[in-house]
C-alpha cells in the first residue's frame, strides 16, 4: 500500500501565503475531506461528552484519564493542552478516542510549580504547545517509542523549554505555567488571529519562520481544522512575536521552502506503533526533521512535522535523557 502521508501530501495544494513580521503561514488545501467523522477536544468538552481527570486522587504526572461518553470518536492532537486538576498538561501524541470508551493517555506537565487541585476535571486551555518545545517533545517521544514502545517525553526538557519561553516573554507565572505566557501576550496573539484566517477547503498549515520551514500540522477534515486553526497558528507565532528578527521571503520563496519541507517529509524514515484509540501511530525521522501521523484506515487523521533548527540534532541526546527521565516524575 502506498504511504498514506505521501499520498495525502501529493493531493494537497499550497494556498496563498499569509505573512506577518517574521512568520508566514501557508494554508494546506485539500481537494476532498476524509470520510471518517470525529469531533475535536473543544467540541466534545462543550457538549459535556468528554471528561478528563487525574487517574486517581493522588494523580500521576505522565498520565490522565479520559472518558468519552459520546457516540462519536474524539480527536486529541499532539501538543494540545487541557488545563486544571493538579497541574496543566499537554498530549504527548495524537489520539483518536473510541466512542463510549475510557482511556489513560500519555501527557507532559506544562505547569511545574503546582501539584494541587484547582478543579476536579480539566477544561480546554485553548493552547497548543509552542512549536520549539513541541518539536523537542516530538523527538523525545519518538526515541522513547523506539526504545521501549512507550509514549514518554523528556519532562525536564519540556520544563526547560517553557522556562525559556517565559523568560523571553517577560511573563510572570507563580507556577511556571505555559498558559500564563499565552495570556501575557494575548493582544499580540489576537493580532495574529486577525491576519492568519482559515480559508475554504483548508485542512492544515505550514509555518515558515525567519525564512525557513518550521513545521506543519494537517488533519483529515476541513471542519476539524477550522476548530483548531487559531491555536495552531498561535503555537507557531508566539515565539516569533518575542524575537526581533524580521527576515522575510517573497511569496515565491515561501512556496519553495514549503515544497522543500513536504519533500523532506515524504523521504523520511517511518516506523509504526499501536495507538491508544483508533488507528496506527506512524513516526518519522530524518537528519532534518521529526514527526508523527495518526492514520486510521487509509486516512491521515492528524499529522505534525517539525524541521530541526540545528540539522542533524542527535538522537543520542534524547536517548541519554530517557535514562534520567524518571527523576522528573512525581507519582
Amino acid at each position: 500500500m502506498e504511504n498514506a502521508v505521501k499520498s495525502r501530501l501529493q493531493s494537497v495544494q499550497l494556498g496563498k501565503p499569509q505573512a506577518y513580521k517574521n512568520i508566514a503561514i501557508v494554508p494546506l488545501i485539500a481537494p476532498a475531506d476524509g470520510t471518517f467523522q470525529y469531533r475535536t477536544l473543544g467540541e466534545a468538552l462543550a457538549a459535556e461528552d468528554l471528561v478528563i481527570t487525574e487517574i486517581s486522587a493522588n494523580g500521576s504526572v505522565p498520565e490522565l484519564l479520559v472518558i468519552n461518553r459520546g457516540n462519536k470518536p474524539v480527536l486529541l492532537i499532539d501538543g494540545e493542552e487541557p488545563a486544571g486538576a493538579k497541574q496543566n498538561r499537554v498530549l504527548n501524541t495524537s489520539i483518536l478516542l473510541k466512542e463510549a470508551s475510557e482511556s489513560k493517555i500519555p501527557v507532559s506537565c506544562t505547569e511545574q510549580g503546582r501539584w494541587s487541585y484547582s478543579s476536579k476535571a480539566f477544561s480546554e486551555s485553548g493552547n497548543v504547545m509552542n512549536y520549539r518545545t513541541r518539536s523537542m517533545k516530538t523527538q523525545s517521544v519518538n526515541c522513547s517509542l523506539a526504545a521501549s514502545g512507550a509514549y514518554h517525553s523528556d519532562q525536564g526538557e519540556v520544563w526547560d523549554g517553557i522556562a525559556k519561553l517565559q523568560a523571553k516573554a517577560c511573563a510572570q507565572s507563580p507556577t511556571s505555567a505555559m498558559n500564563d505566557v499565552y495570556k501575557a501576550r494575548e493582544d499580540d496573539l489576537h493580532r495574529c488571529d486577525e491576519i492568519f484566517k482559515p480559508v475554504p477547503s483548508q485542512i492544515g498549515l505550514l509555518a515558515i519562520i525567519d525564512g525557513r520551514p518550521a513545521g506543519m500540522d494537517m488533519v483529515s477534515l476541513t471542519v476539524a481544522h477550522a476548530k483548531i486553526h487559531a491555536k495552531l497558528v498561535r503555537s507557531y507565532a508566539l515565539e516569533c512575536l518575542l524575537e526581533s528578527k524580521q527576515q522575510r521571503l517573497t511569496p515565491e520563496g515561501i512556496a519553495a521552502q514549503a515544497r522543500k519541507l513536504l519533500e523532506e517529509i515524504t523521504a523520511a524514515e517511518e516506523r509504526q506503533f499501536p495507538s491508544i484509540g483508533h488507528g496506527i501511530d506512524h513516526r518519522f525521522k530524518s537528519k532534518v526533521l521529526a514527526g508523527a501521523a495518526l492514520i486510521h484506515g487509509d486516512e491521515v487523521i492528524h499529522a505534525a512535522f517539525f524541521q530541526f533548527e540545528s540539522p542533524g540534532r542527535a538522537d543520542t541526546n534524547h536517548m541519554a535523557s530517557l535514562r534520567n527521565r524518571r527523576r522528573y516524575y512525581r507519582e
